[in-house]
């Protein structure tokens, strides 16, 4: 009697080629998304390990080695998928590393996945998958995006248990004893098919991993036609091309746009490399030193056009003195003249014996060497002096001093209690480097003026144009209620705000409804007049999220990024799009398109525009500055993407930063956002972060105190 006793697991090994996923393992889905395929075929298999390696041949060696060369009986791998690096592109090297490792080649697996493959597109013949057997392992390579990777080895997963029982040394007869029909229904495929799958997906051609967020054709890069014999795959009317994808066509109708986005999903590092590559470079103006200079960064270097002090200057009130040869002064000394800090005043020559009254600051008489602190001296006698007529004087006659008495008991040296001319600043000295940031509280303005410096070169600060999109949406101070779907533009006015607390000006671009017509004349017209739009809205997959269309196709733009694997914010978008400035010029400006979500679009500014913004102004390094911190109590996080919680950061007595949350982290509650002076970069796991754990914080506003 057959036993009722299923057959053990067979194990099997995932291996994630990917330069970023390796630096970076938040931005892998691949290993999720395959194991579940795994999970699907009731319990036939155990996912026995994962491993990430970099884009390079002998990691990818090594790693297969290690799996398939010292097996024993209580460690067998039976199959190995590796996924990613199948493409044309340079760093593309899987199908190398694994061929040359195989004893046994298996052209029906590989013909089994690109059959099925092409019938979504025929890019799907740009792939360049391998499969075989090692040391009775089968091993089979897959795309790199998560999307491909699942539809490929759907495609033979059902075949794949007899072919590792065979590989690993199984009796051939009585796998065979029943013919072909009863492997047929063991295997659950019908007679003909392939593997139980009327689809498949392209494996495209430039698989190189960018946090598996973007394979080949089909998927990710999305020029797949629609299959309706069997799932609906990525329906792509665009132009193909792995290294830039396009959005929907919205002239084509909502029933052929995208069911899932075509561009990258990019780690947080990457967008930011992205921003850094394609935010123009800043422009240089001169501007004078005035209060208006606050903020500017300095696009040379600066140098003192005069010496400070510009003359000989007393730093004290007392008596300028001419020191004799033998340092004595103690005595009696007769006061001929008096040195006051006003410009102009003509004195004559102090001789030796001679004394000159002189108020701090004030220029030495010529022929003085030192000045005697008034605190050292006595009053002996005073003369009667008439004064000069007006509101000051009346006529009325005055006290001057004639003698007075220096009680020096020391020696007294020469150059004491002077300053001497250049001895603060010499002129020709540099005072001020490139890449200075003129602040309101450092002094720079005062230096700049001390030394006669009128005008400066400065990165210009750009103009900043913030506009929200959306039928839905009204100003936040319409009278009355709402009605049913309105929603009050909370993001224009932060944002706004945001901006300006940042030191830019800020231009109000009103709101643009879902109209592709009305948005392309908006945004052109932002573009006359500010360096940097920012859009909230519309850059999700509806048929009204029209931005990534209207960048694209009406104003001729380039979409750097349209997805980032991060909470809250994944659908941020950075684009540039070409204009002609004033003197014909072509040059680029920048599109930032946030999520409508508030607290999404307020992250993302400080995470992604606010960096592009210092970038244009000359600021370096741009971006919020970053501490550690201690979490103050349990954090949360999220599974699959790390998240940048919205929490408040103080200092206490011993100069520990303690980090809190201020609440509920969902996208749509601008509550969460409330009090927030810190993003807590939190990574991705199961698990969460425990009370004293250690983060880093990126700083938006001045630390609490909590003394």
């Amino acid at each position: 009697m057959p036993s009722n006793t299923p057959p053990p697991a067979l194990k099997a090994a995932i291996l994630i080629v990917s330069t970023t996923a390796s630096q970076d393992p938040s931005t892998d889905s691949a290993d999720v998304t395959l194991r579940q395929v795994f999970e699907e075929q009731q319990s036939q298999w155990e996912v026995h390990e994962s491993k990430t390696v970099p884009d390079d041949v002998i990691r990818i060696q090594k790693q297969i080695k290690l799996w398939t060369d010292n097996q024993n009986d209580n460690n067998v791998i039976n199959l190995i998928v590796t996924t990613g690096g199948t493409g044309f592109a340079v760093s593309d090297q899987t199908p190398e590393a694994v061929s040359v490792l195989l004893h046994k080649e298996a052209p029906g697996l590989v013909h089994g996945m690109l059959s099925a493959s092409l019938q979504v597109t025929p890019f799907a013949m740009m792939s360049r998958p391998v499969a075989g057997v090692r040391n009775g392992t089968v091993i089979i390579t897959l795309p790199g995006s998560p999307k491909g990777a699942k539809e490929n080895l759907q495609a033979v997963i059902k075949m794949l248990p007899h072919a590792c029982l065979q590989a690993a040394g199984a009796n051939s007869r009585a796998l065979h004893k029943g013919g072909v029909k009863k492997l047929e229904r063991e295997a659950g495929v019908e007679g003909g098919g392939g593997g139980g799958h009327g689809h498949g997906h392209g494996h495209g051609h430039g698989h190189k991993h960018h946090g598996h967020g973007h394979g080949g054709h089909g998927h990710g890069g999305g020029c797949g036609r629609h299959d309706h014999g069997g799932h609906g795959g990525l329906v792509r009317h665009t132009t193909p091309s792995s290294s830039n994808p396009k959005s929907n066509d919205p002239t084509l109708g909502p029933s052929r746009r995208h069911r899932e986005s075509p561009f990258p999903m990019l780690s947080v590092s990457e967008a930011l490399d992205q921003i850094a590559q394609h935010t123009p470079p800043p422009q240089i103006v001169t501007i004078k030193v005035d209060s208006s200079l606050v903020g500017a960064v300095l696009a040379e270097d600066v140098s003192a056009r005069e010496n400070v002090p510009a003359f000989r200057a007393s730093i004290v009130d007392g008596y300028a003195v001419v020191v004799p040869a033998d340092g004595k002064m103690r005595g009696v000394f007769p006061v001929v003249s008096v040195s006051h800090a006003a410009p102009g005043d003509q004195m004559a020559t102090l001789k030796e014996g001679e004394i000159a009254r002189i108020t701090t600051g004030a220029p030495l008489p010529p022929g003085a060497t030192s000045v005697i602190m008034v605190e050292d001296t006595v009053l002996v006698s005073t003369t009667s002096k008439e004064a000069p007529e007006g509101p000051e004087g009346g006529g009325e006659a005055m006290e001057e001093e004639k003698e007075v008495e220096i009680l020096a008991e020391d020696k007294i040296q020469e150059g004491e209690n002077v300053r001497e001319v250049g001895s603060d600043i010499k002129q020709g000295q540099m005072i001020l480097r490139k890449g200075d940031q003129v602040s309101a509280v450092g002094g720079e303005i005062g230096l700049l003026a001390a030394v006669g410096v009128g005008e400066v070169t400065v990165y210009r600060r750009p103009v900043v144009g913030i506009l929200s999109t959306g039928d839905e949406i009204v100003e936040h101070d319409r009278p009355g209620d709402l009605r049913l779907g309105e929603v009050r533009d909370t993001n224009r006015l932060t944002l706004i705000s945001a901006a300006r607390d940042w030191g830019y000006v800020v231009v109000d671009l009103g709101v643009a409804r879902d109209k592709a017509g009305t948005l392309e004349e908006t945004l052109r017209q932002a573009l006359r007049q500010v360096d940097v739009v920012i859009t909230t809205g519309g850059v999700s997959m509806g048929e009204l999220d029209l931005l990534k269309p209207t960048i694209e196709r009406s104003l001729g733009g380039t979409i750097h990024f349209g997805r980032v694997a991060m909470k809250p914010g994944k659908p941020t978008t950075f684009a540039t799009v070409p204009v002609k400035d004033n003197d014909g010029n072509r040059i680029n400006k920048v599109i930032f398109s946030l999520p409508g979500n508030p607290a999404s679009a307020l992250v993302t500014f400080h995470l992604f525009v606010l960096p592009s913004l210092h970038q244009l102004s000359g600021i370096s390094p741009p971006g919020l500055p970053k501490v550690p911190v201690t979490l103050g109590h349990d954090f949360a996080l999220d599974r699959s993407r790390p998240e940048y919680h919205r929490a408040i950061v103080s200092v206490d007595r011993n100069g520990v930063l303690t980090a809190v949350s201020t609440g509920g982290q969902r996208s749509s509650r601008v509550g969460s956002m409330k009090g927030a002076n810190a993003l807590l970069c939190m990574p991705s796991g199961p698990e969460p972060l425990r009370k004293g754990a250690k983060v880093e914080a990126l700083l938006m506003g001045a630390l609490r105190t909590d003394l």
